[in-house]
Order: structure tokens, then C-alpha cells, then sequence
């Protein structure tokens, strides 16, 4: 490994979420991670996506809310998020989301957060 990965998996910190099993396929599960909740999505093709875990507007969690497909709607007043890119889709959600590497090995589920905090 060159000091180019090496400085680059110094700016990560990976955190282990849960197993794959504790997601069922088109399910969220919420973690909170240093005060920060986050939302890891499993679609229905079997692909893991993270988010930030509440909306935008009211702060509500989206781990309530309805996956179907690459967007999730949230509970309290149907703002839509694109859980791949964290675009807010729908009013009256108009602040995007943050938006984190997933990674699966081994079974396990890990969120990947760059120094600044943001995955991607």
C-alpha cells in the first residue's frame, strides 16, 4: 500500500451497522453513530445505500418512512429522497441529504465516513 491509501484510509472511519440479516430486502435500518442518526437502505435488487437518517424538513426519521425503489418517502409530510444521491425529490423536502459509502463483507454491513463526515 502506498502513503496515498494509506492517508486516504486514515481520512475513513468504518463503522459496522449491523449484519445483512437484520435488513430484510426494501427495509431501513437506523443507527446512530456520534449523535448522528443515519439510515441504511436495502433495496429490493439487494443494494445498499446510507443517508442521513431523518429528513430535511422536519426532522423526522426516515427509517418510518416508505422505501420503494431508490427513494424514500418520508413519514410525516411525503418529502421523497433519492437514496443513491441524496437529491430531495419532493416537496416540501427542498435540502438534500448526506449520502455514505455502504460496504458488505463477510455478512456485515459497514457505513463508510470520510474525515469531513460525508461518505460520497
Amino acid at each position: 500500500m502506498n502513503q496515498k491509501d494509506q492517508k486516504q484510509m486514515a481520512e475513513q472511519q468504518r463503522l459496522e451497522v449491523c449484519t445483512v440479516g437484520d435488513i430484510e430486502l426494501d427495509d431501513i435500518f437506523e443507527v446512530t453513530h456520534d449523535g448522528q442518526v443515519i439510515a441504511v437502505y436495502r433495496t429490493e435488487d439487494d443494494e445498499y445505500f446510507a443517508t442521513d437518517g431523518l429528513c430535511t424538513h422536519e426532522n423526522v426519521s426516515l427509517a418510518d418512512g416508505l422505501l420503494q425503489g431508490f427513494e424514500i418517502e418520508c413519514p410525516r409530510h411525503n418529502g421523497v429522497f433519492d437514496i443513491r444521491t441524496g437529491a430531495a425529490k419532493r416537496a416540501p423536502a427542498c435540502i438534500n441529504l448526506n449520502t455514505y459509502r455502504v460496504e458488505v463483507q463477510a455478512g456485515k454491513v459497514f457505513v463508510v465516513f470520510t474525515d469531513g463526515g460525508e461518505g460520497r
